[in-house]
């Protein structure tokens, strides 16, 4: 027995979940692993986040701890172990949104209606302690891209071209930051909602992945929902999704769309630069099987007026993902050493 398998059964023997069926289920793009634990009829979640890997389970007690006092579905948590990284929490079920809409597409707007719902509930609480989402941290987060997506198709990263971009984007971002500042859980997605329809109201929304959180912008977690990496969301049932943000919150709709197309520009950005180096650095060849939604929602940004001062700087420096492109990336995975 490994050493972290020997902590995790010290873990669920203090626990008493030690004579629990177990069974993994499916993790994310992180260092963290779940379990499906089952005992007398009842079931738990194990979330295994070993420190040795940069993981923390600070930030998702925290962030659990906001999200149920503003009445809403994050997980209970029953034990923790926060120094050896480990949880036992709530188990919420299977029904992630996009399994759901998967088998009953007649739920899909209602499903988003709830979910842009919970976010408007939740802008309306009080902003929590959180770090600054703003436009030199958005702008920083960005420049993922060049280390890796550029670098992966070009042969290096163009650093002048990176820092031209930076400073053109702080200052495009820039306005952004006057709008009163809310909880954005980043990764607020269809393979992160689960749909509970035994609860009532907002509590139908499951809430996971959260502990990311930070504080920025309204439209932030609408582009995260809307401009999905692993699903396409219809014009239509876009546009209405954000008129019903626009109309229940009171946001100036000229206003609320610019932010919502740079967001989502930013938010994509990133994610090329994210996915591509989950493939060549952690070897997970699947991300780039996304590229090419997420660079679908790129064009959309680039093609808004707002994104104008930026919009040839992105076109003269990243490649489009053709298939050729995107077959060399597979062939790069775990070839590429991380960045300085």
């Amino acid at each position: 027995m490994s050493d972290r398998a020997a902590l995790k059964s010290d873990f669920l023997r203090h626990s008493g979940w030690d004579d629990a069926v177990r069974v993994l289920i499916a993790g994310d793009a992180s260092n963290r692993t779940y379990e499906r634990l089952t005992l007398g009829g009842e079931t738990r979640i194990l979330m295994d986040a070993p420190p040795q890997k940069g993981e923390d389970v600070r930030p998702f007690l925290s962030v659990t701890q906001i999200l149920r006092y503003a009445g809403l579905s994050a997980p209970k948590i029953y034990a923790e172990d926060v120094s050896r990284g480990f949880l036992l929490i709530e188990d919420l079920g299977d029904d992630l949104f996009a399994r759901v809409i998967a088998a009953n597409p007649q739920l899909e707007q209602p499903l988003y209606k709830a979910a842009v719902d919970v976010l408007l509930h939740l802008h309306h609480s009080s902003a929590p302690n959180l770090v600054r989402f703003d436009a030199p941290a958005m702008s920083k987060a960005t420049g993922l891209v060049f280390d890796w997506y550029q670098r992966a198709t070009s042969g290096s990263a163009n650093a002048a071209a990176r820092d031209r971009f930076d400073a053109a984007f702080q200052s495009t971002l820039k306005p952004l930051d006057a709008v009163r500042p809310v909880l954005i859980q980043r990764d607020y997605h269809a393979e992160n909602l689960i749909w509970l329809p035994d609860r009532q109201g907002l509590m139908r929304v499951g809430l996971l992945d959260y502990q990311d959180a930070v504080l920025g912008h309204p439209a932030y977690d609408l582009v995260s929902i809307l401009q999905d990496a692993r699903r396409d969301v219809s014009p239509d049932l876009q546009r209405a999704m954000i008129d019903r943000h626009i109309a229940r919150s009171g946001a100036d709709p000229d206003d609320f769309r610019n932010a919502y197309a740079l967001l989502g520009l930013q938010r994509n950005l990133r994610i090329l630069g994210v996915f591509t180096r989950l493939a060549l650095d952690r070897g997970k060849p699947s991300y780039i099987d996304l590229i090419p939604r997420v660079w679908g929602h790129i064009e959309t940004g680039l093609a808004q007026p707002a994104a104008a001062p930026i919009a040839p700087l992105i076109l003269s420096e990243l490649p489009a993902p053709t298939p050729a492109i995107l077959q060399s990336l597979k062939d790069q995975c775990q070839s590429v050493p991380q960045p300085s």
